[in-house]
Order: structure tokens, then C-alpha cells, then sequence
């Protein structure tokens, strides 16, 4: 399981790492606050974009990373002797306010941590979105690019359908240090969240012009919903009929553990568009480079933020950065940013590619539509319901979730613009100001259609949510001049901390489930799977096995514990990473749930040998298979190790 030394050990290692490689960049590029501040993400998304095809082509082992981290970390500390070419002038970030976002951020990482009971071990909700730990231990066993860790069947393309830039620097950190991949997405987790805040510190330092505006980002950062308050008025924390059930459209503190890719893909696009307003300043080969590949470290971290987000942002924001730009000068930006797409597109192409086979192969509607967010609910009838959700996204859904961010953020984006007068921070303030709206549109009118969720709608609120925080952290720090911003996001704040103490304690403790204890005697048990699969077998379990761990049926011990691949992992797994319709989905994981339910045919323990080439099969006593076993009698399997009570492990002739 993962403990927290190995995590602390990924966390420090990742914090101390990219923000050496990051700040020897930023500080040419940037003002001071903002390269301190942006340091961490910058380092995380040029060192990531650049070194996942380089890995891919010579490998990806640990002698390897290593060394080409060593070789990253001299140049950085060479550079770090180099005068700063950008402008050395603003308030400096305080030690103590970093100090106050590595501790705020532990909260994110203590959701992904088992949590050690005397009943068992408990698990936090949050762990659910971090079933893709199977593909950071696939990567570190078998290197790049990355196979599908949850579906491998004969004549299926052997590819991740999902971006995983994010998972690859897990999987890197996991190498160096020889950890598990649970270990390092923890530590990855905590370096996401401290990442994300640093930039916000850093903008909103640089804006408000005083070092007291990072620490009301760390603050603002720690508001939930008013949920909890409205429902000592209401009797509901849903607040059903009269809305929509919750889905996870949240705040900083709820997206930080449940979708870290997400979160640092919308740190990335926000340093993007602050590097887009700083070429149109001045245009110079340095900041395109690394706009170039912060973009790709965006998209393959995430489509929805780095991608079709940051592609409204970027359309929205470039008239108004030309108007700003002499007539002379304007055709040079506009090459500059065409140059950056082509090189974009060209490091991106192979998720490009799995991106578009991943939408062929799920078939039916498109991969996006116009579908107006869902905020009333059956209080109102169907037609009126439609028509009001539209103003009450915005009137309603907005205050309630970002209760300190929304309003604070939107007047502070507006006052910021008007005071100020320096060129830069006026293209910086125009940029953001598009990608807030950009992200609160999208999620507004746009929907996914891939999944179970609208997870566009979901994460295009992030980078919007970032930027709303560092500009009213700006707003905050500059009372009593904005008396009725601070009033907005300290009354925001206080009204939302019941709901922030209910998260954290629940990210804290976990919830025990009635199969705590058989997780806790999991390791166990994938220990001995690995004695008779080689790295690169497949093994077969049950789909449902220990499905009460979290919310939703997901195989959480193979994720988490059998470091082996599946021939399928179950449904939610084949949803995310693997290229296949949905009738293909549900039909195959119907078929395994039937074989370990005991009511396997002969036809289907042929199709687990020889179509889904499942190397090993692993049978417990929590499977109805288990007392009528359809292995035990087949051919196409011999019986390696059968511990009473515990396990039948088949291996495949």
C-alpha cells in the first residue's frame, strides 16, 4: 500500500526538481512574482512535453530519467548564474505563504492515502478517479508508449485511449525512486495542488501589487460549496426538488483530489495565456518556445481544459491582444502564434491520433454538443425547467459553488483592468478575463458525450476557477480600496468553511466499507498473482470484486495492488482507457461478471484464453465461482496455486 514516506519522498522530489528547471526559465520570461509563483508548472510541463517522446524513442527506464534529469538540473542551475532578462520589479512571494499552500495542498493528497482501521482499511471517495494508477505501474513496467492496462484483446490496437502526460511524470517519479504507482500518485497529487496554488500566488502578487495577496489565495482556495449551510435552512445538503443533484461542478479543494490531470492541464493553460500576452509584448523565440510546450503539456494532461478550452480562450483573447499591438508588429505575433499551433499539433499528434480512433471507435453521437448545464430540478416542469436553467447557471449554480471565487473574481478581473496601466498587465488581465469566460461558457453551454459524465462541462470550470481566485486574492489585498470585493470573497469564505471541514474530514478518515477487511489481505493476494505472471501477462479477476470499496463498481484492488495488466479490468476502466463501442463495452463485461458469478460457458472461458488473451485468472471466495468453478474443468487453463480459503490462481496452457 502506499505510505507516506515513499509519497512524501515523490512529493519533495517533485517540488524540488521542476521548480529548479522552471524558475531558470521563468525568470527570463516573466516578472518576478509571476516566474516565482509559476516556477513549479512551467518546469513540470516543459520538462514533461519534452521528455515523453524522447523516452518513447531511446526508452524509459530509471537509469535513463535519471540522467536526462541531471542533465535538465545542471543547465538550470547554469542558468540560474545568468543576469534575468525579464523584469525584476513586484513584491515577492512569502516563504510562509508556501508554506501555507504545501499545507493546504496535503489535504488533496490525504484523500488518495488508505486509511488504516482496525476493521480493515477505508478509502476516500476520491480514490475513485485514481483507478489509473494502473496505468502509471504499467508504464514503469513497461515503458513507452503506454499498452492498455485494462483491456487487451486479439487484433485491438494496444494503445492508452486517454491523455496521460500527467500519469507519465507519476510513472517517472516512481521509477527514479522505485516506488509504487500509488506511492507516486499521491506525491504527485500534493505537488499538483501546491503547483496550481504557487501560480495563483504569483498572479495575484504580481496584480494586487503586495505580497498579502498570496496568503488570501490559499485561503480562497480552501471554499466549498454553501451545500451545508443551506441545509440547516433546507433540511437537504442536495437541495433537491428545487436543483439538480450534485456532480461534481465544485471548487478547488473537490477538483484537487479527484482530477489532479485536470487541475495541473488548467494551471498549464492559465501560464499559456500569461506567455500569449507576454509575446505580444515582446516578441521574442524564448517565450514561444515555452508557450509551445506548456500548450502540450495542457492537451495531453487533458482535451476538455487543455484542449478544447484553452482553444475558446485563445480565439476569444487574440483580437484583443491585436488591437493592442502596433499595425507594424502585428503580422510578427500573428506568424509567432502560427508557427506555435503547427509545432503544437506536431508534438501532440500521436493523443491527436488516439483521440480521434478513441471517438471512431465509441461511435453514435458527436464527441461534443450544445447542451445547456443542468441546474433546476424537478420542481420545475421539463420545458420551463430548460429555458431557466440557462440564467440559473449563472444567478444560482455559480454563487452557490464558488461562493468566495465568482463574484470577488469577476469584480476584482473588472477593477484590475481599470487601474492599471502598464501594458503587460493589461494584455495579461485581457487574456485571463477570456479564458475565465471561456471556461464558465463551456461548462454553460457545452457537453461531453464519451462518458457517464459531462466531464467537459465538469473541468472547463477549472482554469476559470483559478483565475477567479488569484484575482480576487489581488481584489482582497488591496482593501480598504475594494471594500465590497473583500466583503464578497471573505463572507463567501466564512459562509463555506462548514462544507470545507465536512470534505476534509472525509478526505482525512475515509469511509469504511463492508470490504475493508478483504482489502487489507489484497496485497496478499496480488503478491502472489505476480509469482505466476510475468510483467507483461494479463490477468483476469472479477470485475466486481470488492465493488464496495467506493461508490462506484470499480476493481480497485487490481488497480491499486497488481502492478500486472488486465485483459479487462471492468467497465469503468474499458470506459476510460480502451478504444471500443459501447455495446462492445457492457457485452464484454457482462460475459466476466458472468464467468465469475459462476455461470461461465465453455465458449466463454475459450474467448478469456483466446480472444481477451487473459494469461492468468485469479478466483476468490467472494466470487460465486468459487464454489462452481468453470476453470477447474476447462482445457484452455491448468491450476498453479490454490490457497484454501483465500485463492485458485489459473494459468493458461
Amino acid at each position: 500500500m502506499a505510505t507516506p514516506v515513499n509519497a512524501a519522498l515523490c512529493a519533495l522530489l517533485a517540488v524540488a526538481f521542476w521548480s529548479l528547471l522552471g524558475f531558470s526559465a521563468s525568470r527570463h520570461l516573466l516578472p518576478r512574482p509571476l516566474a516565482r509563483g509559476a516556477a513549479p508548472v512551467m518546469g513540470w510541463a516543459v520538462h514533461s512535453a519534452a521528455t515523453l517522446p524522447l523516452f518513447a524513442l531511446i526508452g524509459f527506464s530509471q537509469a535513463l530519467v535519471i540522467a536526462i534529469g541531471a542533465v535538465c538540473a545542471i543547465a538550470s542551475l547554469a542558468s540560474l548564474r545568468q543576469p534575468a532578462s525579464a523584469e525584476a520589479e513586484g513584491a515577492p512571494i512569502p516563504l510562509w505563504a508556501f508554506a501555507a499552500a504545501a499545507l493546504l495542498a496535503l489535504f488533496p493528497a490525504a484523500a488518495i492515502m488508505p486509511k488504516i482501521y482496525a476493521q480493515g482499511v477505508a478509502l476516500a471517495d476520491p480514490i475513485s478517479d485514481h483507478v489509473k494508477i494502473a496505468m502509471i505501474d504499467a508504464m514503469a513496467r513497461q515503458g513507452l508508449p503506454p499498452i492498455d492496462p485494462a483491456f487487451g484483446a486479439v487484433g485491438v490496437p494496444d494503445h492508452v485511449a486517454y491523455y496521460y502526460l500527467w500519469h507519465y511524470s507519476a510513472a517517472a517519479l516512481a521509477l527514479v525512486l522505485r516506488v509504487s504507482g500509488w506511492d507516486a500518485d499521491v506525491g504527485l497529487t500534493w505537488f499538483t495542488a501546491f503547483a496550481s496554488l504557487s501560480l495563483a500566488m504569483g498572479l495575484a502578487v504580481w496584480l494586487g501589487k503586495g505580497s498579502r495577496a498570496a496568503i488570501f489565495v490559499v485561503a480562497l482556495a480552501a471554499a466549498a460549496s454553501l451545500r451545508t449551510v443551506l441545509k440547516v435552512v433546507f433540511g437537504s445538503y442536495t437541495l433537491e426538488p428545487f436543483l439538480a443533484p450534485p456532480t461534481g461542478f465544485a471548487g478547488w479543494l473537490f477538483q484537487a483530489p479527484w482530477a489532479p490531470q485536470h487541475l495541473m492541464a488548467a494551471a498549464c493553460v492559465v501560464l499559456a495565456m500569461i506567455l500569449i500576452a507576454e509575446y505580444a509584448q515582446r516578441q521574442r523565440v524564448t517565450p514561444l518556445v515555452a508557450l509551445v510546450l506548456v500548450v502540450v503539456a495542457g492537451f495531453e494532461s487533458s482535451t476538455y481544459v487543455g484542449g478544447v478550452t484553452f482553444a475558446i480562450a485563445a480565439l476569444a483573447a487574440a483580437p484583443l491582444l491585436l488591437a493592442g499591438i502596433a499595425p507594424g508588429r502585428r503580422t510578427h505575433f500573428v506568424a509567432g502564434m502560427a508557427v506555435a499551433a503547427v509545432l503544437v499539433i506536431g508534438l501532440a499528434m500521436p493523443f491527436l491520433r488516439h483521440q480521434a480512433g478513441t471517438v471512431a471507435a465509441h461511435g453514435g453521437a458527436a464527441p461534443i454538443v450544445l447542451q445547456p448545464f443542468a441546474v433546476l430540478g424537478a420542481f420545475f416542469p421539463d420545458a420551463l425547467r430548460r429555458l431557466l436553467d440557462l440564467p440559473a447557471y449563472w444567478l444560482i449554480l455559480l454563487p452557490l459553488e464558488f461562493p468566495a471565487a465568482f463574484v470577488a473574481g469577476g469584480l476584482a478581473l473588472f477593477a484590475l483592468w481599470r487601474s492599471t496601466i502598464a501594458n503587460l498587465e493589461r494584455r495579461v488581465i485581457a487574456a485571463l478575463t477570456c479564458l475565465a469566460g471561456a471556461g464558465l461558457v463551456a461548462s454553460w453551454l457545452l457537453a461531453s458525450t464519451l462518458g457517464d459524465n459531462n466531464d467537459l462541462a465538469l473541468r472547463a470550470v477549472v482554469p476559470a476557477l483559478l483565475v477567479l481566485i488569484a484575482a480576487a486574492a489581488a481584489g482582497v489585498s488591496l482593501w480598504p480600496r475594494h471594500v465590497f470585493i473583500a466583503a464578497t470573497a471573505l463572507g463567501g469564505l466564512v459562509l463555506s468553511l462548514p462544507d470545507t471541514l465536512q470534505m476534509v474530514r472525509g478526505n482525512i478518515e475515509g469511509t469504511l466499507r463492508p470490504d475493508a477487511a478483504a482489502f487489507a489481505q489484497a496485497p496478499q493476494l496480488w503478491q502472489a498473482v505476480r509469482r505466476y505472471a510475468p510483467p507483461s501477462a494479463r490477468v483476469a479477476n472479477n470485475p466486481l470484486y470488492l465493488e464496495d470499496l467506493v461508490p462506484w463498481p470499480e476493481n480497485m484492488s487490481w488497480a491499486l495492488f497488481a502492478d500486472r495488466a488486465s485483459c479487462f479490468a471492468g467497465r469503468e476502466l474499458a470506459l476510460a482507457l480502451a478504444p471500443m463501442s459501447a455495446a462492445e463495452r457492457e457485452a464484454i463485461n457482462a460475459q466476466f461478471i458472468r464467468v465469475f458469478a459462476g455461470e461461465g460457458t465453455a465458449r466463454d472461458i475459450d474467448d478469456m484464453a483466446n480472444k481477451y488473451r487473459c494469461d492468468v485468472v485469479v478466483v476468490v471466495p467472494q466470487d460465486k465461482a468459487w464454489s462452481n468453478d468453470p476453470f477447474a474443468a476447462s482445457a484452455a487453463y491448468r491450476l498453479a496455486d490454490n490457497r484454501e480459503g483465500q485463492w485458485r490462481i489459473y494459468v493458461r496452457r
